[in-house]
């Protein structure tokens, strides 16, 4: 620390120098850290939660005194022999409540920046010879009049508040938008006991029908959504598809929703309205991979089917940039099962160990499972249908539908950056990921865009002053790494 405040403050050392730094403790990590530190690499994993699962297997607050963990989640014991295997393993290092900001690459590796709170001291650097992402994704929202309201959370928040809180977003939760995710959210409300009137579901589900040989190689995938569709029959939950909510109701908290069905491109058909009364509304269309932490890089991306970006990955899972891999969702949304076994791939690659071909052979199913999923599930251009003009699209700085279309009607924006520097959309704290593909929707973009940002989360000006242009101590060699050629 400077002794006035004339005097330097020193920039951070690097802490620790490893063959593999592991970015997210979610399924993919977790396989990810513990099969290399089998293979024999000296591997840490970071995560910014004080314990390891991701959001998949979050844990509930420890003072709450939960006794059964495991009655809220799907396959826990898979999760708890990689946690098992993790704390016990002489090479592997998990590292709770280290939230990655940004990675640099080096002459023998990365530098992988690191904070651990708001104090100058609690930024760190560590330094990895390779590193894996292993992010997960963040929920779709697409707006629509009254989605502000208090009560109204996203399909994934109310799995959230469930596992790690132990409590319900309402008593009579309308579960709302599109893909897999709405059925086990659904399922989970009823078993924890909500009342669950209906899941309103934006596609049909005709769309998995059109490569039955794909469902065929996944069983354990029907027999899972078997599941959960038994337990909504059992609690007598109705499922409305081809449906929307188009609008919530309520001055202080969600009252009631209007639910309406939808034409093959969801624009919202006249007059078919139906009004649910209900105090809390669970909504998501699906998930986009979290991967500014390697576009940020230069990493190649793609257009998955589901329209979102993921990152462009070879058959051994690496990135276009040396050095960097990538396993789970930020390849593109597929499930747990999928990112468990990529994973154990990625790790494989890094070691420079062939993996055994049922391995490969299972991912290859999972992956295209995946691709049928996230098509079966794309958002429609007629969305925009159920919008209006005061609705809100960037919750963050309130900026609604009509600021929007004027700068692309009027002030000749037509790209979601440009719309962003005329209207303020997506400079709020979550910097457009809640609001990123309405923006770029509504201003007409032809193809999605990468994000891209300096900080892949926020960071003191603190810590940034206690930096340099360079970064220190990072000079020396992070340790063999096997190739994956």
């Amino acid at each position: 620390m400077p002794t006035s405040p004339s005097e330097p403050t020193r920039p951070p050392e690097a802490v620790g120098s490893f063959d593999l730094a592991v970015v997210g403790a979610g399924p993919a990590g977790l396989a990810a850290a513990v099969t290399a530190a089998d293979l024999g690499l000296r591997c840490v994993l970071l995560d910014g939660a004080d314990r390891p699962g991701g959001q998949y297997y979050r844990h509930p607050a420890p003072g709450l005194g939960a006794r059964r963990p495991d009655r809220l989640h799907h396959r826990w014991p898979v999760y708890a022999g990689l946690a098992a295997r993790l704390s016990a393993h002489p090479r592997a290092d998990f590292r709770g409540g280290h939230q990655v900001w940004a990675l640099e690459r080096t002459a023998d590796g990365f530098a992988v920046h690191i904070t651990r709170g708001p104090r100058p001291e609690d930024r760190t650097t560590l330094r990895a010879g390779a590193v894996l992402l292993a992010t997960g994704a963040y929920e779709r929202q697409l707006p629509f009049p009254g989605w502000t309201l208090p009560g109204v959370v996203t399909a994934g928040g109310a799995q959230a508040m469930l596992k790690a809180g132990l409590v319900l977003p309402g008593r009579r939760i309308v579960v709302a938008g599109s893909g897999p995710l709405l059925l086990a959210a659904a399922s989970s409300l009823v078993a924890a006991g909500a009342d669950v009137p209906a899941v309103v579901e934006a596609s049909d589900y005709l769309g998995y029908a059109r490569r039955p040989g794909v469902l065929a190689a996944v069983p354990a995938k029907l027999v899972e959504g078997a599941g959960h569709g038994g337990a909504l029959l059992r609690h007598r939950v109705r499922l409305r598809p081809r449906s929307a909510v188009v609008e919530v109701h309520g001055s202080d908290r969600v009252t009631a929703v209007t639910v309406a069905r939808l034409d093959a491109d969801w624009r919202p058909l006249p007059g078919t309205e139906r009004r649910i009364a209900c105090d809390a509304l669970a909504v998501g269309h699906g998930l986009l991979p979290q991967i500014d932490l390697a576009t940020e890089l230069g990493a190649d991306t793609l257009a998955g089917p589901d329209g979102g970006v993921a990152l462009r990955v070879d058959a051994r899972l690496r990135t276009s940039v040396p050095g960097l891999w990538s396993a789970g969702e930020t390849n593109g949304v597929g499930g747990a099962d999928l990112a468990l076994v990529e994973g154990e791939l990625a790790a494989h690659a890094v070691a420079g160990v062939l993996p055994g071909r049922a391995l490969l052979r299972r991912r290859s199913r999972l992956r295209e499972f995946a691709a049928l999923m996230s098509a079966a599930h794309r958002p429609g251009p007629g969305w925009t249908g159920w919008l209006r003009p005061d609705t809100d699209v960037c919750r963050c700085e309130e900026v609604p539908v009509a600021r929007i279309r004027e700068a692309v009607e009027e002030l000749g924006a037509g790209d979601p950056r440009t719309v962003k520097l005329l209207t303020r959309a997506g400079m709020g704290w979550c910097q457009g990921r809640m609001c990123g593909p309405a923006v770029a929707c509504l201003s007409g973009a032809a193809a999605p865009g990468a994000d891209r940002r300096p900080m892949a989360c926020p960071v003191p000006l603190s810590q940034l002053a206690a930096g340099s242009a360079g970064v220190a101590g990072v000079a020396d060699s992070a340790g063999p790494v096997g190739s994956a050629e």
